[in-house]
């Protein structure tokens, strides 16, 4: 079975950017969000898409299986998706021996960086970088698929993000 094992943290800084080493843009929308389960398409640069199902429940561990598809049928599933399309560019930090992804989001959610970690197992440990701040991993709304229904844009009372800008 596969299991999605994730922390989740806002920015303080933008330190990390000296030690990306690479990035991705993604183009993501949620298909269904019913029940327990949230059915997610993504284009990744424009030149490969994913089908994925995912537990809906936010936390540290979640059910999570991913399928590749072709890029026009993932074009053509972005049609039929439920709230917004989530636009981000997903940097990759590696960082004492773990692999870090910051995503930088555009559009709606212009203005919220996240830092997530995978993780083998729930009582994994890390070394947490300076340029981490809050943890966010247990609030939902800092998920992609509340996101697409509640845009960063439009919260009434945004968290502290530091000093870390999008750009």
């Amino acid at each position: 079975m596969a299991i999605e094992i994730e922390r989740k943290f806002l920015l303080r800084s933008n330190e990390w950017r000296a030690s990306a080493i690479g990035s991705a843009r993604l183009r993501q929308a949620y298909l269904a969000q019913d029940g327990g389960l949230s059915t997610r398409v993504r284009l990744i640069d424009a030149t490969a898409a994913t089908l994925t199902i995912k537990s809906r429940k936010a936390g540290l561990k979640r059910l999570e299986f991913e399928f590749p598809i072709p890029v026009a049928d993932a074009e053509a599933l972005l049609a039929l998706r439920q709230g917004a399309i989530i636009e981000k560019v997903r940097h990759n930090v590696p960082w004492h021996g773990q692999r870090w992804e910051i995503d930088v989001f555009e559009g709606n959610n212009a203005g919220l960086v996240i830092a997530e970690i995978e993780l083998g197992h729930e009582l994994d440990t890390f070394e947490l970088p300076a340029w981490l701040g809050a943890e966010v991993t247990h609030e939902e709304r800092f998920y992609n698929s509340s996101l697409a229904k509640h845009p960063f844009r439009a919260w009434s009372a945004r968290p502290e993000l530091g000093s870390a800008s999008p750009g």
